[in-house]
């Protein structure tokens, strides 16, 4: 997608941080930008910033794992702005600690935000992009742990991994409906992510960590050396120009990634190990592969 004009990007948690810095770039390169934010100040706040930079912007409170809320999100979408030839699904949230101390719902909360959130939001949008036939770009935000994971970020990993391997399938499926796909995998970012634990609902409020304001103390003093949000969503405007699938400006990032490749790499057996059984695997894939093309195309002839 090189020509921005006039598109319309509707964009989760897009009232602070990682979010409001992609509505403010993909904004000054001409999009009509929805964001969408589960607070009212952060909406309120990132409005009054794109507004003082000249973006034609709208905002609606949503909570991303709410799928009917989901759904009304993007019918006033359409209403105020047409239909959405751009998506992204930054919201996230983030809680660290010893991943044998977890509770039930330390999963189910950052699961459900993190990657069910990024369900919602390819369930809303993915086939009304396809039934309006304009093409389009999906952005979906995992993390640097989408691929190197640690203890104290297990469950946040987890959930970034996930997301990673739906974006890879994804932009595998909607090629053919000239829809883009990329998965930014951010390390350390200037944001307020520390306090996502504030917006935590009751239902899931039983906790396995010590979880306090120190602690959140702790974690934005870490977070306030990260990247610049503007800065890292100027990637993202390249990375979507050029139909990039991952985006990782992290040049310190380069030699950890590469150490686990290798590990990966390394657990694998010579190549001319075992032909028969290559052999044999590759033709009962390449036979499943026809039989499921067979199937597809008398499902569309029917």
């Amino acid at each position: 997608m090189e020509d921005f004009n006039g598109k319309v990007a509707f964009i989760t948690g897009g009232g602070s941080g990682v979010a409001l810095g992609q509505a403010k770039v993909f904004g000054k390169a001409g999009c009509r930008v929805v964001i969408a934010d589960i607070r009212d100040d952060h909406l309120a706040h990132g409005l009054k910033e794109l507004r003082a930079q000249g973006t034609e912007c709208h905002g609606i409170r949503l909570d991303i794992t709410d799928r009917e809320a989901y759904a009304r999100a993007a019918d006033e979408t359409e209403r105020v702005f047409g239909p959405a030839q751009l998506l992204f699904n930054t919201a996230g949230v983030s809680l660290f600690g010893p991943l044998e101390k977890s509770s039930y719902d330390d999963y189910d909360w950052q699961m459900n935000v993190n990657f069910g959130g990024v369900v919602n939001g390819v369930q809303t949008f993915v086939p009304r992009m396809i039934a309006h036939g304009q093409g389009g770009h999906i952005v979906n935000t995992a993390s640097l742990g989408a691929f190197l994971s640690s203890n104290f970020a297990g469950i946040y990993c987890a959930s970034k991994f996930a997301v990673l391997g739906l974006s890879e399938a994804l932009r595998q499926a909607l090629e053919k409906y000239n829809i883009g796909v990329s998965v930014l995998c951010p390390a350390n970012v200037k944001t307020n992510i520390a306090e996502s634990i504030k917006t935590r609902p009751e239902k899931y409020s039983h906790s396995g960590y010590e979880y306090d304001e120190e602690t959140i103390e702790s974690l934005a003093r870490i977070y306030s050396q990260g990247m610049e949000p503007v800065e890292l969503a100027q990637h993202v405007l390249d990375a979507v120009k050029r139909n990039q699938l991952y985006i990782i400006p992290y040049p310190e990032s380069r030699a950890p990634l590469q150490a686990h490749f290798e590990a990966v790499i390394a657990a694998l057996p010579p190549e001319d190990s075992d032909p028969e059984g290559v052999a044999k695997r590759n033709a009962a894939m390449l036979r499943y592969r026809d039989e499921v093309a067979a199937q597809q195309r008398k499902r569309e002839r029917s």
